[in-house]
């Protein structure tokens, strides 16, 4: 007899991976207070202002910052969508070929949409 496979993981599979993802959201929002703290940081100077050298090198650090922060509050999000698809029993499940996706992959990266298959389809090696 042939094994049936499983169209979603189990309500018992999916309070595992909400637990890893709140775990990462957690870690996450503690990353993204740390870069929020730095930039505030760098916008205030003791003196009210900044020499010139280091006025270059603030800028630069400020905008690396800024793009971290964004990676960051983006990748929150990802995990937040995540969760909400925890919810509604459709976690795991590929958008492309609507099988699941390996616990494998989603332990990695719990926000993933597409199995490595259907991403390998979408952006084939060269």
């Amino acid at each position: 007899m042939e094994a049936e496979e499983k169209t979603r993981y189990s309500d018992q599979e999916l309070m595992e991976f909400k637990e890893l993802i709140l775990e990462k959201i957690e870690k996450a929002n503690d990353q993204l207070a740390f870069y929020k703290a730095q930039l505030s940081e760098f916008s205030q100077s003791p003196d009210g202002h900044i020499k010139n050298l280091e006025d270059g090198i603030s800028t630069v650090e400020n905008e690396r910052l800024m793009q971290m922060a964004s990676r960051t509050q983006k990748h929150i999000q990802h995990l937040q969508n995540a969760l909400l698809r925890i919810d509604n029993k459709t976690f795991g499940i590929c958008r492309v070929t609507g099988k699941l996706i390996s616990k494998e992959r989603l332990k990695a990266v719990p926000h993933a949409t597409m199995s490595v298959e259907a991403k390998n389809m979408r952006n084939p090696a060269f």
